[in-house]
């Protein structure tokens, strides 16, 4: 991809991202994860040269791909696809930065007995399914502030950083935002109990996720449009 058109999209969504994050407040801070599935290593390289430091996978098998392929640069990595067990032990090895996709107690103890059997720690975000919909993976509303919890409690090798959650998939606005609404609530009761990273927000809806409380937003086609 062409530098400059590079350049250019990157500038414009650091200027959105600004101009939603001050509506929100003026002390409210929001990092960016740009999602890099569909792109090759030597974009991904581009971007960190142009100032980008994290980047976001949701399959293994690419983010082992890149993770190899730019070893020499210190990359923020994030795992934001839907985890696998059979997947949990290659994931473990790639030393991911964080992953957003923490979606069951069952998920975390499971990810958590491999963690200790490398003797290994990781840091995570529990998935929420605030839009309610049957095709995204997730805990519910009401059973996610007692699941972090018990996550907290029950494994010793997660350092759970915080909650994730994709926004309705409508034109509706208000639907979509009542589904950021609700997993911001959540994150602002878990405080509290350490929470400091609300990961909500992609391509088509960061502005709102921001203005609703998002500190973490999830972008990647308008990077390489």
């Amino acid at each position: 991809m062409d530098k400059y058109r590079l350049r250019a999209n990157f500038d414009e969504i650091v200027w959105r991202v600004e101009k939603a994050r001050i509506e929100r407040s003026e002390h409210h801070i929001v990092h960016i994860v740009t999602i890099s599935k569909y792109v090759t290593p030597a974009e991904v390289a581009l971007l960190y040269e142009l100032g980008q430091r994290a980047f976001g996978e949701n399959r293994v098998q690419e983010l082992h791909h890149k993770v190899e392929a730019l070893e020499e640069l210190p990359i923020e990595w994030h795992f934001v696809g839907r985890l696998q067990k059979n997947k949990i032990n290659r994931l473990i090895d790639l030393d991911p930065w964080l992953i957003h996709s923490l979606d069951s107690l069952e998920l975390a103890k499971e990810l958590d007995k491999r963690l200790a059997a490398k003797g290994k720690k990781v840091s995570a975000l529990l998935q929420i399914n605030s839009a309610r919909e049957p095709t995204k993976a997730g805990v519910s509303p009401e059973e996610a502030y007692d699941t972090y919890l018990r996550i907290i409690e029950e494994t010793a090798h997660i350092d759970l950083q915080g909650v994730m959650s994709i926004g309705a998939h409508t034109e509706d606005t208000k639907r979509i935002e009542e589904s950021f609404q609700t997993t911001y609530k959540i994150y602002e009761a878990l405080k509290p109990h350490g929470a400091t990273l609300c990961s909500m927000g992609m391509s088509n809806d960061f502005e709102l996720a921001i203005r609703c409380g998002s500190n973490m937003v999830r972008i990647g086609s308008l990077f390489f449009k």
